[in-house]
């Protein structure tokens, strides 16, 4: 048998700091993705758990510690409190947890923003088990920390389906809600010396700055640049009649926002 996969390492470069994903239909018929790593390719199911096992006969590692959690509650009369995990199943959960992740940012890449919700989601339930159960705050820590870049995945994903329907200013409040998640987590958990230090708060502050530079200009916005243009070249008259645009338009915009206080307080 030919183990060797030069010829697809080849055929397809790995660039740094690029994600490079591609999706497909495997020998078995499964959909699934691939992701150029600088030292090979990352294959995953798209639906499921990414690598295909089934841990216990579970479809996940986590639906399996779920039935002990469950199991356990039974034997004690609803009470979990005497439920551990330790080290070795935290690190077996926070290995699952990362191919989720991987996926998540495979599909990100890919658009497909309802997948990214979807294993964003499955990781917050992990990181939630873990924080509840974890035998010592320490080794919960070891893999709560993990939260930020999940929220940054999720975060990405929302603001780019607003954008998508041209709602950039939900798009910005979306990412403002992710900032303040962040500074939230490292506060809840004791750790605000991290929120200065934090890289996900500045990729999110830096995603606000993106899509302010690309949000389309509305009319009164563009009757505003035309208008400063104007002055700058002394050009009254176009200035005069841009002035005259600019204050139909806030008329119109009043008209619009008084009839709908109006009809909110017959709605009352």
């Amino acid at each position: 048998m030919d183990y060797d996969i030069s010829h697809l390492l080849k055929s397809w470069a790995y660039h740094l700091g690029e994600v490079s994903v591609r999706r497909f239909i495997g020998r078995d018929g499964r959909e699934k993705i691939q992701m150029r790593v600088d030292l090979g390719i990352l294959q995953m199911n798209t639906t499921g758990r990414p690598d295909g096992k089934r841990p216990f006969g579970f479809s996940t590692l986590f639906g399996y510690y779920n039935s002990l959690l469950r199991k356990h509650m039974l034997e004690n009369n609803g009470n979990d409190r005497s439920f551990l995990l330790d080290p070795k199943d935290c690190a077996e959960l926070q290995m699952e947890m990362l191919q989720y992740h991987n996926r998540s940012i495979c599909m990100l890449q890919l658009q497909d923003y309802e997948a990214v919700l979807r294993d964003t989601q499955r990781n917050f339930d992990i990181l939630d088990f873990v924080e509840a159960y974890a035998i010592t705050d320490d080794l919960a820590w070891s893999v709560v920390q993990f939260w930020p870049q999940v929220v940054i995945i999720r975060v990405r994903a929302e603001a780019a389906m607003a954008v998508e329907l041209v709602e950039d200013d939900k798009a910005i409040k979306i990412v403002e809600r992710g900032i303040q998640e962040l500074r939230d987590f490292y506060t809840r958990t004791c750790h605000t010396h991290l929120i200065e230090r934090s890289n996900e708060i500045v990729e999110l502050t830096r995603l606000i700055e993106d899509i302010r530079r690309n949000k389309p200009l509305t009319i009164r916005e563009q009757f505003q640049k035309l208008l400063e243009a104007a002055l700058r070249v002394e050009n009254y008259e176009e200035a005069a009649r841009l002035r005259d645009g600019i204050r139909r338009l806030d008329a119109i915009s009043q008209k619009k926002n008084s009839k709908r206080k109006s009809m909110g307080r017959e709605n009352e």
